[in-house]
């Protein structure tokens, strides 16, 4: 059939066929055939049929647990049934939900309270981290959950059972992806340092790609200062923005080259665009150039942004009622089962 793999993500295959193209992501043995070219989309399903035993679902309106809803708007992808689910499974479907998923100021450690059953613990929290494909308004906590899977604590365990009244206030929440005619490459990244009670030298890396790719990750290496932890955690944000620009780029669909990344520290701003080294960089040299060189070459922007306008600011804090609402309307969350 002539259909190419993918180099940045191996279960994408594509063709193009002029200035049309099909894309066929493939998950064990479900299918997802998307593109411009019909006729080509109807080859392939032929030519699928004859090969393998398939059922065609016509339109995509569900996927691996993940619900799609479409309309000349957009696209909503959110995971209504599986919250009710997980709801239904733990007993939490008549309790009273919160509204945030944290509360702002929250103290957790590995050391809180009696221990508890590891495997329900483990289950609950792999649970919710497949949920956080569709609400990276949990995506935070979760993670830091997950920290104690190999020791789960009751303090934990209440975390957890509060994120479930915070999902049974908003099951239907998901990801609105409004129909636009760019594909420009727009980052947010944002470190937090000496927060963790567990292990404050280590600081917090946030890398958020509007509704496209958001992660987490604990720094291998101490940071000295504040502008140290945002400048890595800038680098690591550039390194996920180069591997999405060609993903883009070998399927075609990349129209501007230049990326722009946004960081509310003024300080890694600076260091990035200074061609001086200074002795209290010279620890940081690798990631300096690597920054440096795509900014020259014209690949990369950077962009100061306020804290307020933060859109990674829920990836490294609990946020207050107002401010985790106002968070998820920034990051266009949206709720298509609300009678409002």
């Amino acid at each position: 059939m002539s259909y190419t793999q993918c180099n940045g993500d191996h279960t994408i295959f594509y063709k193009h066929r002029g200035t049309f193209i099909t894309i066929m992501a493939v998950y064990v043995d479900d299918i997802v055939i998307t593109g411009d070219d019909a006729e080509e989309i109807k080859c392939l399903k032929e030519n699928l049929g004859k090969a393998f035993e398939v059922n065609d679902l016509e339109p995509l309106r569900y996927f691996l647990g993940i619900e799609i809803a479409k309309s000349p708007k957009g696209i909503v992808l959110s995971q209504r049934k599986y919250v009710l689910d997980l709801l239904t499974e733990t007993g939490m479907l008549g309790c009273r939900p919160c509204s945030t998923p944290i509360d702002k100021n929250h103290q957790i450690s590995a050391q809180c309270g009696d221990s508890v059953n590891k495997e329900t613990y483990r289950r609950l929290v792999g649970r919710l981290i497949y949920l956080c494909h569709t609400k990276p308004d949990i995506y935070y906590i979760v993670s830091v959950v997950s920290k104690y899977m190999h020791d789960p604590r009751t303090g934990h365990m209440e975390v957890v059972y509060r994120i479930l009244r915070y999902l049974k206030g908003t099951p239907g929440k998901g990801l609105w992806f409004r129909k636009n005619w760019h594909l420009d490459l727009e980052g947010y990244c944002d470190a937090d340092w000496a927060s963790s009670k567990d292990d404050r030298g280590l600081p917090l890396d946030i890398v958020y790609l509007n509704l496209v790719s958001w992660r987490s990750k604990k720094q291998a290496v101490v940071a000295r200062s504040t502008a140290e932890a945002e400048y890595r955690a800038m680098a690591l944000s550039l390194c996920e923005m180069l591997w999405l620009k060609g993903l883009l780029k070998e399927l075609r669909v990349l129209r501007n080259e230049t990326m722009m990344l946004h960081c509310d520290n003024v300080a890694a701003i600076n260091i990035a665009n200074n061609s001086v080294q200074f002795d209290r960089t010279k620890h940081v040299e690798i990631d300096r150039f690597f920054i440096k060189k795509k900014l020259d070459s014209g690949i990369l922007k950077l962009g100061y942004v306020k804290s307020h306008s933060q859109l990674a600011d829920c990836f490294t804090k609990g946020l207050g009622p107002s401010e985790n609402e106002l968070s998820c309307n920034k990051k266009g969350m949206l709720d298509i089962f609300s009678l409002s």
